[in-house]
């Protein structure tokens, strides 16, 4: 028993020299040497995944990507925890049934159970079927034009901001819509500077709800009145962007997401529409536009490739229409002229169902994300800068506004 516990002592003994010398190691070594070991680790960590690589016959290139993949995700995860050791356990590895997907369920739950908001601006000048397509897309009347029993048509002399707001429940999902339209803008005949009022909305929106996130007391579920999208109506002409078409989303572009569209697409021949969308996707990159959805945003390869599709067919070519035909049996959305009927969620005929996939089944809440954590952190980071350079200018504290109130600024600088 002596001899064991004199060499238990002695391992442990030089165990502890060991550690002694590696905390004597300058900081570069450890640098140099920190990607080897995290792959190290990740070998010892995954012999599991090794062993049934080869069982399978997996190539060897097969194998090399996914220990990579490994290393990645181990990376993530590594800064997450910050540098403790972490394994990668995969679902076959599992004694039996852990129930961990089972949060997809609870998170449902909840989001039906609250809700969740989406707010949609649209612009552009008055004709070209901006309130049309907004009920097409949500098949219902949402826009303020078709809500509103006293609704008269009429040109306004500036630019002015309504908003509807609807809530919308589909298989027990509740949505809260609100449509932002803007009457005005682009009808005049001067329409210097038209696009003001609008970055002004939006910028009030941001400024609403930091206000909200810096008060003491917070609401457990902020309102979300920001602009998530916006919906651009150029008109069917066939040639290039206007001045005012590219003054507008050269400044709108870098604080929202902005989705355009060829209003009215059916009065251009298929051979006019494709010649008119490639000149607008010069005029996009030409000018430095920055158009939804972006490619710095792309968090991995497969969504880069997905979002590669979309910005091909950008700006969406599109027809709106709440009228129902009969075609080959079926009740289709189109609109009927002499030479037929255009079929409103034919892909063949127009690019609807693709900017309603966009806006709607497969980006909704990547919109949300990207306004939440791009424009709107942009905003934040600004004001705060400023608020802090104000006071550093009074000799205050550099702490920002927590209240939006003097007061408290004040006792605490006696303090």
């Amino acid at each position: 028993m002596e001899e064991r516990v004199e060499e238990e002592g002695g391992i442990m003994g030089q165990e502890q020299k060991d550690e002694d010398k590696n905390d004597e190691q300058p900081a570069s070594m450890t640098t140099q040497n920190s990607m080897t070991e995290k792959q190290e680790n990740c070998l010892k960590v995954c012999p599991v995944v090794e062993e049934k690589g080869k069982e399978k016959g997996m190539k060897e290139g097969e194998m090399k990507k996914e220990m990579e993949l490994e290393i990645e995700f181990d990376g993530e995860l590594g800064q997450s925890f910050s540098g403790q050791q972490v394994s990668f356990i995969r679902g076959a590895d599992l004694v039996g049934y852990v129930g961990i997907e089972a949060v997809l369920d609870q998170m449902r739950r909840k989001t039906m159970k609250a809700g969740f908001e989406f707010n949609i601006m649209v612009v552009g000048q008055s004709g070209l079927g901006k309130s049309t397509l907004v009920n097409t897309l949500f098949k219902s009347k949402v826009s303020r034009k078709s809500c509103m029993p006293d609704y008269a048509e009429e040109i306004s002399k500036t630019v002015k901001l309504h908003s509807v707001s609807h809530v919308i429940e589909e298989k027990g999902v509740k949505m809260k819509l609100t449509v932002i339209d803007t009457p005005g803008f682009g009808d005049q005949i001067n329409n210097e500077n038209c696009w003001e009022p609008i970055v002004k909305y939006v910028n009030e929106q941001y400024e609403k709800y930091l206000r909200e996130e810096l008060h003491v007391n917070r609401k457990t579920r902020i309102p979300d009145t920001r602009v998530h999208c916006c919906i651009y109506f150029l008109p069917a002409t066939g040639h290039r962007l206007r001045p005012i078409d590219v003054e507008f989303m050269k400044r709108l572009g870098k604080i929202v997401s902005i989705v355009p569209v060829i209003a009215k697409a059916d009065t251009l021949t298929i051979e006019e529409r494709l010649e008119f969308k490639e000149r607008i996707r010069q005029d996009l990159l030409g000018n430095g536009i920055q158009v939804y959805p972006q490619k710095e945003y792309d968090e991995d390869l497969e969504e880069h490739i997905i979002n590669n599709r979309i910005r091909e067919s950008i700006p969406f070519a599109v027809v709106g229409t709440d009228k129902e035909h009969q075609v080959n049996g079926n009740t289709v959305l189109g609109r009927k002229t002499k030479w037929g009927i255009i079929e409103v969620e034919n892909v063949a005929h127009c690019e609807f169902a693709n900017l309603r996939d966009l806006l709607i089944r497969s980006n909704l809440q990547d919109l949300k994300e990207v306004t939440h954590n791009i424009h709107y952190e942009t905003y934040r980071v600004r004001r705060l800068n400023e608020s802090n350079m104000n006071f550093s200018e009074m000799g205050l504290s550099t702490r920002p506004l927590e209240n939006g109130t003097a007061d408290k600024c004040e006792s605490e600088s006696q303090l």
